[in-house]
């Protein structure tokens, strides 16, 4: 049997966090949630992730800024990490934008759980 694959949720809704907990580990994924781009750096600076789900709006450091930061880490299997955006604001961005920040793919909200799951499997069971 394989290791469960790993997911790092950063999010500042305590809802969507519950909620993508709840969807995910019924897949058998295990899940860490922290609230922002911060606490995303210093839970990567001692863990290892399979894909981080990034919220772009969050205080003390956002998305974008947090997801360039991972892509300049020294540690190149970290930096390399997929990271999917979610985001109430995508009309604010093109998916342009998110791939010049170093994102692989992102998620609207309000989350539609079926698209999330899907694009969980798509970015990990691209890394196998």
């Amino acid at each position: 049997m394989t290791e469960n694959k790993k997911v790092l949720v950063a999010e500042d809704s305590s809802v969507i966090i519950n909620l993508t907990k709840n969807v995910l580990m019924f897949e058998n994924y295990n899940i860490t949630a922290v609230k922002n781009g911060k606490q995303v750096l210093d839970k990567l600076s001692s863990e290892n992730f399979d894909l981080i789900l990034m919220d772009i709006n969050m205080p003390v450091m956002d998305g974008i800024e947090c997801t360039k930061a991972i892509r300049n880490l020294e540690d190149k299997k970290k930096a390399d990490i997929p990271i999917v955006a979610i985001t109430g604001n995508y009309k604010n961005y093109t998916l342009d934008d998110f791939k010049k920040a170093g994102l692989n793919d992102y998620i609207q909200k309000p989350l539609d759980y079926d698209h999330l799951l899907a694009t969980v499997k798509k970015h990990l069971t691209s890394t196998e």
